[in-house]
């Protein structure tokens, strides 16, 4: 029997946490949702308050200073956080991908630096990031005196084996930017070892899906992806999609009723269910994709009701201000203001102007009702 696209909804929000908070400290937290992206320093911290029970984010700041939690440039080219023990893994799995799209890119063959250049001036920096260093610092040791091409660093923090040091700030992360060497414990695996754990570990967390699905959450031709199913089959399942298509999971891979209830839920910016799959409409119906994931690469706030999205939201002087995309009943109404008190109590202790450089989106949005919700939080 196929599986319908909503309990395809369903086993994606059971997977990262979304249908039920689990009481678990943020490292679990982390690995069970696989990875959480980072690129707004925010949008970690609010994943986690979505996904587990009591969420102190006091703990995530904890993580990032001990480094059981690591922030990087990982899959789709994108800061991610991730358990510091599988940055090896999901490293080894990207860096191919990460290296081409820097070393191939026209803006840095057209400077004249070739991949010798880059290559040799890795090894320097690995070496001299044995403690945190600060951008400057890694461009002074590199210049030897003279001018360094902008364009070497670009390349070389994005798919060098580096982590981002927390330098303060409300998030942890602030304007300014430090990097040390990675985690080197566990080994790490070769490519295709690497790249093999990373679709398990995708599935155990976004599955049943297509190896196109993984091949948009990773950027992995799927040159590379067939073959790497292919050495996984024995210990796989394959599940009947929607439309027929066959779908992959990990065996006994969580997959709930198709009425399951699902929460009322209020996502950072570029949470990883909107951009996971090829097939978005799992969780975000296609007319609504242009307006929330944007020409830029931003994709904005999201407001998911009954499961799906609904609308956006923004934090504002007096509370959370939720743009709904389409008719939302009282009850869904009731539901949004629960989690926004809370929510909104997390951001004004760190940042109320928290995603408000993003405000210009809002004009040209669409509107069925927009509400300010989460006044009076005490929770």
């Amino acid at each position: 029997m196929a599986l319908t696209s909503r309990q395809l909804n369903r086993a994606t929000l059971a997977r990262q946490l979304l249908l039920e908070r689990r009481p678990a400290g943020v490292v679990e937290g982390v690995r069970q949702v696989v990875a959480l992206q980072a690129q707004e320093p925010a949008s970690p911290y609010i994943a986690l308050w979505n996904s587990l029970a009591g969420f102190d984010s006091a703990h995530l700041d904890e993580a990032f200073v001990e480094r059981t939690i690591v922030k990087a440039t990982l899959m789709r080219i994108t800061l991610h956080a991730v358990a510091a023990d599988e940055y090896p893994h999901f490293h080894a799995a990207m860096v191919r991908v990460l290296r081409a799209s820097r070393l191939s890119d026209r803006r840095y063959t057209s400077t004249g630096l070739t991949v010798e250049d880059a290559d040799a001036a890795l090894q320097r920096v690995v070496r001299y990031t044995s403690q945190p260093r600060s951008k400057d610092e890694i461009l002074g040791m590199l210049s030897d005196g003279s001018p360094v091409e902008p364009r070497l660093w670009w390349a070389l923090r994005t798919y060098a084996p580096l982590i981002h040091v927390p330098t303060g700030g409300p998030w942890s992360f602030g304007p300014s930017q430090a990097f040390a060497t990675a985690p080197t414990t566990p080994a790490r695996p070769g490519e295709q070892a690497a790249l093999q754990h990373l679709i398990w570990r995708y599935l155990e967390g976004f599955g049943p899906a297509t190896p196109q699905d993984f091949g948009q959450f990773a950027l992995q031709r799927q040159a590379e992806v067939g073959p790497a199913l292919e050495a996984m089959a024995d210990r796989l399942t394959i599940l009947e999609g929607p439309d027929g298509e066959p779908l992959f999971d990990v065996p006994g891979g969580l997959i709930p009723s198709a009425d399951a209830p699902a929460p009322a839920r209020l996502l950072g910016m570029w949470d990883s269910i909107l951009l996971a799959y090829r097939d978005r409409s799992r969780i975000i119906p296609d007319d609504y994709r242009a307006h929330v994931i944007r020409r830029n690469g931003d994709v904005l706030p999201t407001v998911l009701v009954d499961g799906y999205f609904s609308g956006v939201w923004r934090p504002t002087d007096s509370g959370i201000e939720v743009q709904a995309f389409h008719a939302l009943s009282d009850s869904d109404w009731r539901d949004l203001a629960q989690e926004a008190g809370p929510l909104r109590k997390l951001v004004a202790s760190r940042d109320p102007q928290t995603y408000r450089r993003y405000a210009g989106w809002w004009d040209n949005l669409p509107q069925a009702e927009r509400r300010t919700i989460g006044q009076s939080a005490t929770a």
